[in-house]
């Protein structure tokens, strides 16, 4: 899900099987959810998630934000950058809904949305991720029919494993009250 931010690792098993759908309540386990693994481009971005911050590359010459990141500024070419920590504020820019077929991890918690935020910094940053109720909520928590375009959002950090068992924090959203 959402801007590649590096390489993504597939739960074993993926293929054309048929998958079940259960009518009881979704699983609270993420086991078999797909992981970034960062790489030397978004190293900075990971950092940040784990120490709790949402980080976003910026040029180091011209200081304009850019996400995803990548070597080279789109505003002046330079290749000088830097990582900002922003407030990790923002507004619902768009929403789907997903439905099966989905990855076998995916299908129990199906329909959920997934949201596209921009940042307060700056409306050109969006990043896309779960609505939830808080870092440990499931993706499929909030009803899809409650969500509104514009209505203003807080990243918060869910944890997921890798297959090596290390600790990954995504971004997540939550809403802010009025």
């Amino acid at each position: 899900m959402g801007v590649p931010l590096g390489l993504w690792l597939a739960p074993h098993g993926f293929g054309r099987e048929t998958i079940e759908m259960p009518t009881e309540t979704a699983p609270a386990s993420t086991e078999g959810f797909l992981v970034p693994l960062g790489n030397e481009e978004s190293q900075g971005f990971w950092d940040g998630t784990a120490a709790g911050e949402l980080r976003i590359e910026a040029c180091g010459n011209c200081g304009r934000f850019r996400f995803p990141p990548r070597v080279m500024c789109p505003h002046c070419q330079s290749t000088e950058r830097e990582w900002r920590a922003v407030s990790g504020k923002g507004t619902i820019w768009s929403f789907v809904v997903a439905h099966p077929p989905l990855l076998p991890a995916y299908a129990p918690f199906a329909p959920f949305p997934v949201i596209t935020v921009t940042l307060d910094e700056d409306p050109e940053l969006r990043l896309v991720g779960n609505l939830v109720t808080g870092p440990e909520g499931a993706i499929n928590e909030i009803d899809p029919a409650t969500i509104v375009i514009g209505e203003p959002v807080q990243v918060v950090f869910s944890v997921r494993h890798a297959p090596d068992g290390t600790e990954v924090f995504l971004p997540s959203w939550v809403r802010i009250s009025a």
